[in-house]
């Protein structure tokens, strides 16, 4: 019989395996909506329904009497602090979630996944410029590699900066969003009694308000209302929010059962997850290009995650971890 300790570490490997999955499976779910319809008014409808779905997560915490951010031991200037800080990441989330569906709808579906590999660097520039955590030149060399073959896609092969198209800028501007967010979302974890069901739903509201007045704004109050008497675009903005939310979940199981770096190292193939699903159910072909870049980030990506500069403390974080795979 295998011992006790090993099933916490398959645990945590089935739930990195399923966030896998899902962060393969939802830029298909979002091109798969009906023709047409706006990328913003997807963003939103997606938003409330992952909205919802936290809802039942959060209630249950309160009734156990995990108070969180509301607890009276908490100072007022401190949860005012951290509510400011919601408000302001909440509204990177939903700017990064309007990005997300129209990135992958510009670009499509397997460029847009690539784009999203650079969320590491993103994070590893932003720790060092505020946090002062320098990389080795190893990690640098990783991080030179990813650049390189962002750079190649960027520009469709031909390596020439008249070939860079503004719709991969927009996909390069979700990791940058995510960084920015998941930084500061860290430190209030780490310093605050904020739990991450907290955070998750607290973002979603802020989030969904952020674009539903962008919606209104844009396209037009009736464009985001009128999808409400779609049921094959709500269906896909259900699947969709669903994915969202459970991949966050899963997630956060899965760091308290493995270090980051294992659970980070599985959910590294995701494009190729993309790649597959895109060709079989959108018709999107798979370039020899897309296979080289994909390869070469994957590489990359295991160096850096396996990197002798990483420490315990970049490794091991315990269940209020906020690193996160490159999709919240």
């Amino acid at each position: 019989m295998d011992s006790i300790p090993g099933r916490p570490r398959r645990a945590g490997a089935t739930f990195a395996f399923a966030c896998l999955f899902l962060l393969g499976a939802m830029p298909v779910i979002s091109n798969g909506r009906p023709a047409g319809t706006g990328a913003l008014s997807f963003a939103l409808w997606l938003s409330i329904w992952q909205l919802l779905f936290s809802l039942p997560a959060l209630v249950r915490e309160w009734r156990n009497g995990e108070r969180g951010l509301f607890d009276p031991r908490f100072p007022q200037a401190g949860r005012d602090r951290t509510l400011a800080i919601t408000v302001f990441t909440g509204t990177l989330f939903g700017l990064s979630t309007w990005a997300y569906v129209l990135a992958f709808e510009k670009v499509g579906a397997t460029n847009a996944a690539l784009a999203l590999q650079a969320y590491p660097l993103c994070a590893a520039a932003l720790e060092a410029l505020f946090l002062g955590r320098r990389k080795s030149p190893r990690e640098l060399a990783y991080i030179a590699m990813i650049l390189a073959a962002l750079y190649y896609l960027a520009t469709d092969g031909s390596g020439l900066p008249a070939g860079l198209s503004a719709w991969f800028a927009v996909a390069l501007a979700v990791p940058v969003l995510w960084s920015i967010a998941h930084v500061i979302l860290r430190e209030a974890l780490i310093r605050t009694p904020i739990t991450p069901n907290q955070v998750t739903t607290s973002r979603l509201v802020v989030s969904t308000a952020v674009l539903a007045a962008l919606a209104g704004a844009i396209e037009g109050p009736a464009a985001a209302v009128g999808l409400m008497s779609s049921p094959t675009f709500q269906a896909f903005a259900v699947a969709m929010g669903l994915a969202y939310y459970l991949e966050l979940i899963l997630w956060f199981h899965a760091v308290r059962h493995v270090d980051v770096s294992i659970a980070s190292t599985i959910t590294v193939p995701a494009p190729a997850v993309t790649m597959a699903l895109a060709y079989l159910f959108l018709n999107e072909p798979i370039e020899l290009r897309q296979v080289a870049v994909l390869g070469i980030i994957a590489v990359a990506l295991y160096g850096l995650l396996r990197s002798p500069g990483r420490g315990p403390a970049a490794r091991q974080i315990g269940s209020r971890a906020i690193v996160r795979p490159p999709q919240t």
